[in-house]
């Protein structure tokens, strides 16, 4: 582009003088129809047209090729809609002012912590502001204050509702997750949140991914973990004596519960046989009634068909049932005379026994 520069100055300093002569006061400005002349004279070399299109050609090419990496996906977005997803790899698309991209970190972990650091297992690396203090301090289903810390751990599952549905992900992770911890946490007591962290940390981590979507965020929980759980400071040394005393306690109770297991257990057992073996004599004294009554009731039947006979038979059952248990016996007959003599000390018991 060439520019007469010589001839311009010229005619400003013939100005120059012409006005100097009327009373002028130095040199004057072109006059803007020249200016205009001159700029329709202008001409471009090819150079300049070259450099012109070699910049347009390495700015299209530049935004139309790019490449997403193995470890996130490629939205496009044409005149701000969204057309497409794009994986790992070399891609094309439009250039810019067209269409636009946007890569997502989709195997990236993302981490939000909840409570000091140093009640974080393995997670001492993240800082806690007040905030987040403040959101461990909850309230337990017995109405304690525990301080619960934890993290949570999460991936991007969906791109496009990572990007078009969710204005502040950030705010709106920590919002989820704080109402999930604290609903997991109301429903329990003091005691279960300290020793249950594990069940704790499940519980909220179903929960926080639920509602994640319903909320349809495209995230996905990688994990809930929890930290060492425990009451504000200024109460704890409250709390320790009363799990002190409510350990005593326990242990009370366990060994009044290991005496009565020993004592009661026994005692039942002998009033057990007790009654047992009194049920068992009820049971041997009543057949015994019922046998002998049977053998009374069939020996009077018996009777009554042949009494004299019967009588008899009784006398003698009974009289072969006593004789072997009287020793010597003597049979006389009553109209025996003179027999004392005979007998000497033996009569009299002779003579009884044949009396009987």
């Amino acid at each position: 582009m060439n520019w007469d520069w010589d001839k311009l100055q010229q005619r400003q300093k013939e100005r120059g003088r012409q006005g100097g002569g009327a009373g002028g006061g130095g040199p004057q400005p072109p006059n803007m129809d020249d200016i205009i002349n001159k700029f329709r004279n202008l001409k471009f070399s090819w150079g300049w047209i070259g450099i012109v299109v070699a910049v347009v050609v390495i700015i299209i090419g530049a935004t139309t090729v790019y490449t997403v990496e193995t470890n996130e996906v490629g939205v496009i977005q044409r005149f701000g809609e969204y057309t497409r997803t794009t994986q790992s790899g070399l891609h094309f698309k439009l250039p810019v002012g067209i269409e636009k991209v946007t890569k997502v970190k989709t195997k990236r972990v993302y981490t939000e912590q909840f409570g000091k650091a140093e009640e974080l297992s393995g997670s001492s690396t993240y800082g806690a502001s007040r905030d987040e203090i403040e959101a461990a301090m909850m309230l337990t289903g017995d109405l304690n204050v525990g301080v619960v810390p934890w993290i949570v751990q999460y991936r991007i599952k969906d791109a496009y509702n990572y990007l078009f549905n969710v204005a502040d992900v950030r705010k709106l992770i920590r919002d989820m997750a704080e109402a999930s911890m604290r609903l997991v946490v109301g429903d329990r007591s003091i005691n279960e949140v300290i020793s249950k962290r594990q069940e704790i940390a499940t519980a909220a981590q179903v929960r926080l991914q639920k509602d994640l979507n319903e909320a349809k965020t495209g995230i996905q929980i990688a994990t809930v973990e929890l930290g060492n759980t425990n009451v504000p400071e200024p109460v704890q040394d409250s709390f320790n004596e009363v799990n002190r005393a409510v350990q005593e306690k326990e242990e009370l109770i366990y060994k009044a519960r290991k005496d009565y297991n020993q004592v009661i257990p026994r005692a039942r057992g002998q009033a057990e046989k007790t009654i047992e073996t009194a049920k068992g004599y009820a049971f041997k004294r009543t057949n015994r009634a019922e046998g002998d009554a049977s053998r009374f009731l069939a020996q009077y039947e018996a009777y009554k068909q042949a009494e004299e006979v019967t009588r008899r038979r009784l006398y003698l059952e009974k009289m072969e049932d006593i004789l072997p248990k009287l020793g010597d016996k003597y049979i006389v007959d009553s109209q025996q005379d003179n027999l004392l003599p005979l007998l000497n000390l033996g009569l009299k018991k002779g003579v009884q026994n044949a009396g009987q």
